[in-house]
């Protein structure tokens, strides 16, 4: 009997802090990425659940970008009606199977440093990092002072998929990065975290402090700007600051 809960399905395993509806869709996604494409009455079958159930999570990964729909190669004559749909993952849905990747880059980055050292480890996070905030260099320092920075630095990590904002605080701005896309591999290689800060200064002309970092657990990365300009000039009430 087949019902529209999570199944149990040997050799699938998805993560335990989604709910219900999530674990059921992470399946779905799974099943495609291992398997796929292939029709809906197919992956319910696969499942043990309904086609119904099947159908409302496809649409709502094809509606999030993480699949998409190709018509079925037909197979004997043609006959009347529309051919089946297969599903298949997008890049966009891949993603959410991407701690394969993140295990590859660990591995790659344990290997430099056991046979190159930890300046190999070093120079590849700052090569990094640059490729990052390079083409964003001139619309960052295009701003004047570090708060006008700040949030120009942030519109260009939300491009680069980093989820950026800014905050303003009584001591300078705080630049948020809502989301990592290698907190996991950051986690055992700090490097990574320490170029990224330094290449922030640089970018924005004044120090900063590194607060907080998704790779250590905290909700997001946090980077505080204090509130002086380029110059070391405090700011005046004139332009913005306290002039404290």
């Amino acid at each position: 009997m087949k019902n529209d809960g999570a199944p149990q399905t040997p050799g699938i395993t998805v993560p335990a802090q989604l709910s219900t509806e999530g674990r059921t869709r992470h399946e779905v996604a799974r099943l495609l990425l291992e398997d796929g494409p292939m029709t809906a009455v197919v992956v319910a079958d696969r499942l043990g659940i309904s086609p119904t159930a099947v159908r409302r999570h496809l649409d709502a990964l094809v509606a999030d970008g993480e699949a998409a729909t190709r018509d079925a190669p037909r197979r004997g004559p043609r006959g009347r009606g529309r051919p089946a749909k297969l599903f298949l993952l997008t890049e966009a849905g891949r993603a959410r199977f991407g701690h394969a990747y993140d295990d590859l880059a660990s591995s790659a980055i344990r290997f430099l440093s056991e046979h190159a050292g930890e300046d190999a480890v070093r120079a590849f996070a700052e090569r990094r990092v640059a490729s990052l905030v390079e083409p964003h260099r001139a619309a960052v320092t295009a701003r004047q002072e570090p708060s006008g920075r700040a949030e120009a630095l942030a519109a260009a990590l939300t491009r680069e998929g980093y989820a950026a904002s800014t905050r303003h605080v009584g001591s300078g701005e705080q630049l948020c990065q809502h989301h990592c896309p290698v907190a996991h591999v950051a986690a055992e290689f700090p490097q990574l975290c320490e170029a990224e800060t330094e290449a922030f200064a640089e970018l924005l002309g004044t120090h900063v402090q590194r607060l907080a970092t998704i790779a250590r657990g905290d909700a997001a990365c946090t980077t505080h700007v204090p509130a002086d300009d380029p110059r070391g000039r405090a700011r005046t009430p004139k332009d913005g600051g306290t002039g404290e």
